[in-house]
């Protein structure tokens, strides 16, 4: 029988009150999406829909099918509620329209005395 070696990774889930990082070894050579199933966390979050959720490395996008290296954390990504980019636009035109009509404008009076 031939031996596989394995290699240890993390799968981890976050909603916005709990986390879950689960340490789960594999055999080298296994696919992200098989990591994400043997870890548990899909029985541990019934709500994920791994079929429909993105998936990635330390921040960064992959497909279910890449292989995986000792020591990668594979992190499940959740819908956003809001899309930041539109945020960051909305609190942009509400700072641009209070600074326009932020009130009285001040005049000088020239009238004043000025003192020597």
């Amino acid at each position: 029988m031939e031996n596989v070696k394995q290699i240890t990774v993390e799968v981890a889930y976050a909603l916005p009150d709990e986390q879950r990082i689960i340490s789960v070894v594999v055999d080298e050579g296994v696919e992200l999406l098989t990591a994400v199933k043997q870890s548990g966390i899909l029985e541990e979050f019934p709500s994920i829909d791994i079929d429909n959720s993105k998936v990635g490395i330390f921040g960064k996008l992959k497909k279910a099918d890449t292989v995986l290296r000792e020591g990668d954390r594979v992190e499940i990504y959740r819908k956003l509620i809001a899309d930041p980019k539109r945020v960051r636009k909305e609190r942009a035109a509400q700072g641009k329209q209070t600074r326009k009509g932020g009130g009285a404008a001040k005049v000088k009076d020239s009238s004043a005395s000025k003192k020597v």
